[in-house]
């Protein structure tokens, strides 16, 4: 896979995202107790962000046809710092609600430009691409939750660890200015056939390739179920990210910025696993790789379930980053691949449902725990696990049955 500066100056999106992301979750907890304020109260934060993230998807794929993917990620790397400026200032929870959702909203716009672009300038290495661009992303978010535990250690708290996000988000907005907006950073109205997966080049099975073209009538139940898998995906990890500290915590004991600080565990499991599964699905099946990394998602959730000092937690958390780095990424390349030459509904659609599972994940989490305790709350974790894995097994059956991927009516896809 060639990277050039297009592949570079997207990658740079990643980042910015990927140290928001893996800095402000875990600063959750710490917001909630600086604010006073419940568990259930702290988790409206991931609502608020998925709030944000439904709302950009009503109008994400419009913002691309009308200014193209460049256009759109100079807008929405804007609308990012606005966001996380809101967070920084923010010290009611209202307030924080707000930065919550603006943030969210520009991050996702961010994304849903960028993972389509990376798919169209990449075409039958687009899989590879878009896996090796969250991998960037989590590596350089590998060290936002020891940022966030060392400015907490100093007494500084955890604003100035997120507010990194502006230095990162403008080093990207120069890169992408930089660049013309023609061709995958363009519209998102392509020549025919663009964006299609060409059965000679495509490391698809042929019979998938060859599934009918359903055009608008909607999207086919291969991509139904890889969806689903998208979001059960979303929904563990941020169902994770959001309060393993606080696991942590309560089962063995470690201080709020050691908690904080171990999560660069997680991430660093996750960064691990993206730089090994990009090239390999090149060359392996996306699904069957996807249906594995929830396995080893699973192995790390029962040694982070059933540790009770710190060491085996931090081992748990490695191997659940292992599973939960390939999730994602495989998850999104698989619905962008069944999008049938339109990545940018895709996403929007994709979008949605991420946005829906991020407000509720880590929302309903947070309520189990205080009803019955970050423990016995964190059961939910292997249940979403589950369902995706299960979602992604079918998925991968209507791969090798074509007939049955074709859409029910075109009601049931809009």
């Amino acid at each position: 896979m060639r990277r050039d500066r297009v592949t570079i100056a997207l990658y740079a999106h990643f980042v910015a995202w990927g140290w928001l992301l893996y800095s402000f979750s875990p600063s959750v907890p710490l917001l909630g107790e600086e604010q006073g304020i419940t568990k259930a109260q702290a988790g409206l934060h991931g609502t608020a962000m998925a709030i944000g993230t439904l709302l950009s998807a009503f109008f994400s794929a419009r913002l691309v046809d009308r200014f193209g993917r460049r256009g759109t990620l100079l807008l929405a790397g804007g609308i990012l710092v606005l966001g996380v400026g809101t967070l920084m200032v923010g010290t009611t929870l209202p307030f924080t609600l707000l930065g919550a959702g603006v943030t969210a909203m520009g991050g996702t716009l961010v994304i849903s430009a960028a993972q389509p672009a990376l798919s169209v300038h990449h075409r039958e290495a687009s899989a590879a691409a878009v896996v090796e661009a969250n991998g960037v992303g989590s590596l350089f978010g590998l060290l936002a939750p020891l940022a966030v535990g060392a400015s907490v250690a100093v007494g500084w708290g955890w604003r100035p660890a997120v507010a990194v996000t502006i230095l990162l988000a403008g080093v990207a907005a120069v890169l992408m200015a930089s660049l013309p907006g023609r061709g995958a950073l363009g519209s998102s109205r392509l020549p025919d056939g663009a964006g299609r997966e060409d059965p000679a080049t495509s490391s698809t099975p042929p019979r998938f390739a060859t599934t009918p073209d359903v055009g608008h009538r909607g999207f086919t139940r291969t991509f139904w179920f890889f969806w689903v898998g998208l979001l059960m995906s979303v929904a563990v990890e941020n169902a994770t990210t959001f309060w393993a500290a606080d696991l942590l915590i309560t089962r063995t004991g470690a201080g709020p910025g050691i908690a904080t600080g171990a999560l660069a565990g997680l991430l660093a499991g996750m960064s691990a696993s993206r730089f090994v599964v990009g090239p390999m699905s090149m060359r392996r099946a996306p699904e069957k790789l996807l249906l594995v990394a929830f396995a080893v998602a699973g192995v790390g959730w029962a040694i982070l379930w059933t540790a009770t000092a710190t060491a085996p937690a931090l081992i748990g958390l490695v191997i659940a980053g292992f599973g939960y780095g390939a999730q994602y990424p495989l998850s999104i390349a698989l619905v962008l691949r069944a999008s049938q030459g339109r990545p940018d509904k895709a996403q929007a659609r994709a979008t949605f449902g991420a946005g829906a599972a991020v407000g509720v994940a880590p929302f309903l989490l947070g309520a189990l725990a205080d009803t019955f305790g970050s423990h016995t709350a964190f059961l939910l974790v292997p249940v979403l696990i589950a369902i995706g894995a299960g979602a992604v097994a079918l998925g991968l059956r209507s791969v090798h049955h074509p007939a049955r991927a074709i859409p029910a009516s075109p009601s049931s896809t809009r």
